[in-house]
């Protein structure tokens, strides 16, 4: 095939796949649907509790860290579905990414609060992020699995999330670390 070809075809497998989606969605997934609600539930009840319990006077440092953790979730999340080993049954819209109530609201918000706890009291950040992502991915993804919103294929499983939410959290806690020193040694050379 020409690049031209693939091109095409890649362009048409896109808007069927879409169609699909969308078709789905609408017989599956909709308003209509009790598993809609709770997907809209699990994407907005985390961003109300951080409207009412986020640090103020570090929120660009929190968030920092969250929204790290969102990114790096998504482009993981995106490359387990593309390569058909998550799946996420249930979805706000067809358009958005299948997962935007976990990876963008669920996950981001409930390490950001880890990360706030152990930083406002100095405690192991380590320690609390393995104990929290035990949590969600040896209890939650497996509530998840059981009432059909998620589905693991191939060698994919929980112990597979249980490292991943590690990766993550470890490396936003990096990036933020990084940045925090940057800031600081900005201001100590003025």
């Amino acid at each position: 095939m020409s690049k031209e070809e693939y091109l095409t075809a890649l362009h048409i497998d896109s808007q069927q796949f879409q169609q699909l989606l969308t078709d789905y969605w609408k017989s599956y997934s909709d308003y209509t649907h009790w598993q809609f609600w709770m997907v809209l539930f699990l994407f907005i009840a985390p961003l109300v509790f951080v409207y009412f319990f986020i640090d103020r006077k570090r929120i660009f440092e929190v968030f920092f860290y969250g929204y790290t953790v969102n990114m790096l979730w998504t482009f993981i999340d995106t490359m387990l579905l593309r390569k058909g080993l998550f799946i996420h049954n249930y979805f706000l819209i067809p358009s958005l990414p299948s997962a935007t109530n976990m990876t963008t609201s669920l996950l981001p918000v409930v390490f950001l609060f880890v990360y706030q706890y152990c930083t406002n009291r100095q405690r192991n950040f380590y320690l609390y992020t393995i104990i929290v992502s035990a949590i969600i991915a040896f209890g939650f993804a497996t509530i998840e699995e059981k009432v059909g919103f998620v589905s693991f294929y191939g060698s994919m499983n929980q112990v597979y999330i249980f490292l991943i939410d590690i990766g993550i959290c470890f490396t936003s806690y990096w990036f933020t670390i990084f940045f925090l020193r940057m800031k600081e040694n900005a201001f100590a050379n003025k």
